[in-house]
């Protein structure tokens, strides 16, 4: 199995600029699995709960699969080439990864991105160079992907927009990367797969995949139990517009979860497991543990830990 999206490739006519690159996207992907131990320690001893640690990514986050995933796809068409400017919507992290990948790679990023995202996500897009577009606070991510169409069709010569809700590239990179590593990691005795829903590409291309190795695996979608929440890079899909890649017949079931539940959880992992990591992971394990309380056999449920908590330190929660 391949240990990442793109692996370097070192021979003496490699450029500088060209491996400091290739090693940074080679370190993308093949994240550790790791067992939960002390916030499950009331679960019967046949079941097991594993976290994928994405926010040891070299972004901080998930999202740099999917980022590098669309912008190779993007090269590998001829819809990017090197006059162009990366343009996406985004609630922070995929945006990193664009910029993160752009800079290295020479692109110029611009990104839609809602105005009440944190300053922590604000202050890392622009330290890597990223322009920033902020949109309507209450308009979430929906506002930020019309500013980011409008601003395409305003101008299709100048950017690439990927438009990671609807490109395939998104979920395929979970499918051919994600999954694999599970499987392996866990030695084929996954059971359960649980994954919040925002682009839904994490949820779709690791299900998807597992699915085909394991037909009887159960995969559990998550989402914000409503419209107005806390739990930044997930969407309440009743009140949202839904990804074009989403694939709801993935999902066996689909748990709710409330922001105030999510951010205790993310306190304890921090606390218990020692794990320092964001909101959305702390809403992903509490529905990992939640379908591991109705286990009355062997199980092994696989949830993924999907950003870091520095972007999250201006939040009240965590005092």
């Amino acid at each position: 199995m391949q240990s990442s999206l793109l692996e370097p490739s070192i021979s003496t006519g490699f450029r500088t600029d060209e491996m400091s690159t290739a090693f940074l996207e080679a370190a993308i992907g093949n994240t550790p699995l790791i067992r939960l131990r002390r916030v499950t320690n009331h679960l019967r001893e046949n079941v097991e709960v594993f976290a994928k640690a994405e926010f040891l990514n070299p972004g901080g986050s998930v999202k740099d699969r999917a980022a590098l995933a669309m912008i190779l796809a993007g090269e590998k068409s001829g819809q990017l080439t090197g006059d162009k400017t990366i343009l996406d919507a985004t609630s922070g992290n995929t945006g990193i990864a664009f910029a993160m990948i752009g800079a290295a790679r020479g692109y110029q990023v611009t990104l839609a991105l809602p105005a009440n995202a944190s300053n922590e996500r604000k202050n890392t897009l622009r330290a890597l160079g990223a322009t920033i577009v902020e949109t309507d606070r209450m308009g979430g991510t929906d506002a930020a992907q019309a500013a980011a169409k409008e601003i395409a069709a305003a101008d299709p010569e100048k950017y690439f927009y990927p438009d990671q809700y609807n490109n395939p590239a998104n979920w395929h990179s979970h499918y051919s990367t994600t999954a694999p590593e599970i499987w392996e990691q866990t030695n084929g005795r996954v059971t359960h797969f649980v994954a919040g829903l925002g682009t839904t590409g994490t949820f779709v291309g690791t299900s998807r995949r597992l699915k085909e190795f394991n037909p009887v695996l159960k995969a559990i979608s998550l989402q914000p139990d409503l419209p107005l929440h806390g739990l930044e890079g997930m969407k309440h899909l009743d009140s949202a517009i839904t990804p074009g890649i989403y694939d709801a017949s993935l999902a066996d079931s689909n748990l709710l979860v409330s922001t105030e539940a999510a951010q205790a959880m993310t306190r304890r992992l921090a606390r218990e497991e020692g794990l320092f990591v964001g909101v959305s992971s702390g809403a992903n394990v509490l529905g990992a543990l939640r379908i591991a309380e109705q286990m009355d056999s062997e199980a092994v449920i696989v949830t993924v830990l999907c950003d870091g908590g520095a972007k999250y330190l201006n939040e009240e929660f965590w005092s």
